[in-house]
């Protein structure tokens, strides 16, 4: 009788070459491995992800479309600085939403201020532990997480497409003002606090000043 032979698991299947290329560059960008004004050339990409240039002009074209960079021919990319209109911008839209959202949070459903405390206590073990990059996408993941509680799929996905934004300015203002971090953990305790209580109208109140402040330095970051 012949003994079966197990079969080894296939190789995991790696993203196109484009994609990788990407992902690559745009993490760069949100955790500011790429900061604003750096210059990038097709050579170094190319070496660093290990493809060939084509892929990278395909990525870099896309991250132009999402308003990352801008392509210079023959040059290379460069990383656009944070404007000052696109802080305002995205702070008003912020405002909009999350002020609503937070008035329909009361009272809160089933889940959300576990989901909303176990958030914190990931961001508050981030910032301990020095992950500043981390603890400004658990930031926003809190934020997200109080607009789709609403239900509104429209409005949930109008507050998805703030996402790059927001982590750019979020990872900015925690490595420039790293002072600070402890307010916004504050902060984001005083919204769970009101939404566990009950009280709309203290939740509203947090999130502007919280949203407001985050504007006012972020603005620091303009160059």
């Amino acid at each position: 009788m012949k003994t079966a032979v197990p079969h080894s698991a296939p190789p995991a299947k790696q993203p196109p070459a484009a994609d990788r290329v990407y992902a690559h560059v745009k993490q760069g960008v949100l955790d500011r491995s790429y900061e604003g004004g750096t210059l990038l050339t097709e050579g170094e990409l190319a070496e660093a992800v290990g493809v060939s240039r084509t892929p990278v002009r395909e990525a870099l074209l896309r991250l132009e479309v999402e308003g990352l960079i801008r392509l210079y021919p023959k040059k290379g990319a460069l990383v656009l600085p944070v404007s000052a209109q696109e802080i305002s911008d995205v702070v008003e839209t912020r405002l909009l939403v999350e002020e609503h959202a937070a008035r329909k949070a009361v009272p809160a459903p089933p889940g959300l201020v576990e989901r909303l405390a176990e958030l914190l206590e990931r961001q508050k073990a981030q910032v301990s532990a020095g992950e500043l990059a981390e603890a400004a996408v658990t930031d926003r993941c809190f934020h997200a997480e109080i607009v789709r509680s609403g239900g509104n799929e429209i409005l949930a996905r109008l507050y998805d497409q703030l996402r790059d934004r927001q982590l750019r300015m979020g990872v900015a203002v925690m490595y420039s003002h790293p002072d600070r971090v402890a307010t916004t953990l504050a902060e984001h305790e005083e919204i769970l606090e009101a939404l566990r209580a009950g009280d709309a109208e203290a939740a509203v109140g947090v999130v502007h000043r919280h949203v407001s402040r985050v504007s006012l330095l972020a603005r620091g970051e303009v160059r």
